[in-house]
């Protein structure tokens, strides 16, 4: 008996999970001459001064830094900039692979970027087409394509918002109401259960909480040999806010590899029973 192919949503966010370190210390910053963690520091010195969003002081710092040393900021150039990240090994190929292992489960996978980092410079990712939506941080461009200003601020905050999103299928931004609609469980797009987060750091706290509480799968991903990651990531699951930490290598047969094919196998199973019972399954 054939039936409909189940939707599992991965969300993922970048800077840490899918590469290491922050994008914009893999060109921009270096292409400024300014030191990351001189950058970073000064990003939290006027958070704490303003009292403002971190997200919008560094991007905003961005600009300013970029005009002050006349590096270009036109949209074109963030793009070019996202073809030089190196990403964690195994990302490459990975979103190939798993997409075919749900297929042979009868799971549609889908696979959404959570990001604070840079739209722009995501999309000069050779991953970024495998991405049915990407929210992230975006700059607002003149008539010219020259970044002037802050479009789209993503915080640890405001990320559970694109959760929300996904599981209701919202996904246009300047509509506040569907996302904010009651829709009964078996309408949604994707129910949280079908859903996996993975992120490295507090920034995504929230959603590792948020998708454990309410039945999907929350995995907390540490850069093999960086000092203290390991310990961090773990401190997560003592915490209870995630189930469970593997490192950041997305390799046939890696940790990460086993535990997402094995919750794509219960995905398949749980669908498998609705229909044996009778249930509608999305």
């Amino acid at each position: 008996m054939s039936r409909k192919h189940v939707p599992l949503a991965i969300a993922y966010d970048f800077d840490g999970t899918l590469a290491p370190g922050n994008m914009q210390e893999h060109q921009f910053l270096p292409e400024i001459g300014i030191d990351k963690n001189a950058f970073w520091k000064e990003v939290g010195a006027e958070t704490r001064e303003k009292q403002a969003d971190n997200v919008l002081v560094y991007m905003n710092l961005m600009l300013k830094k970029a005009h002050a040393h006349g590096v270009p900021v036109r949209r074109d150039d963030f793009i070019e900039r996202g073809r030089n990240i190196r990403l964690f090994e195994g990302v490459a190929d990975w979103f190939d692979r798993i997409n075919k292992y749900g297929k042979d489960k009868e799971v549609r996978v889908e696979h959404y970027l959570l990001s604070s980092g840079n739209a722009e410079i995501f999309e000069g990712t050779p991953i970024f087409p495998k991405f049915k939506k990407v929210y992230a941080s975006k700059f607002l461009f003149d008539e010219n394509g020259v970044a002037c200003w802050p479009a789209l601020a993503v915080n640890y905050t405001t990320k559970t918002q694109y959760l929300f999103r996904i599981n209701k299928g919202a996904h246009d931004l300047s509509d506040s109401i569907k996302v904010n609609q009651y829709i009964e469980k078996k309408d949604r797009s994707v129910p949280f259960e079908n859903m996996i987060y993975i992120g490295d750091g507090e920034t995504d706290i929230p959603c590792f909480r948020l998708l454990k509480e309410q039945g999907g799968l929350s995995i907390a991903v540490y850069m093999p040999g960086k000092k203290g990651a390991r310990g961090k990531a773990e401190q997560y699951r003592k915490d209870g806010r995630i189930h469970c930490v593997v490192p950041a290598s997305y390799t046939d047969g890696s940790k990460m590899d086993q535990v997402v094919k094995a919750y794509i196998d219960s995905v398949s199973a749980r669908s498998t029973l609705a229909g044996l019972f009778g249930e509608d399954e999305k």
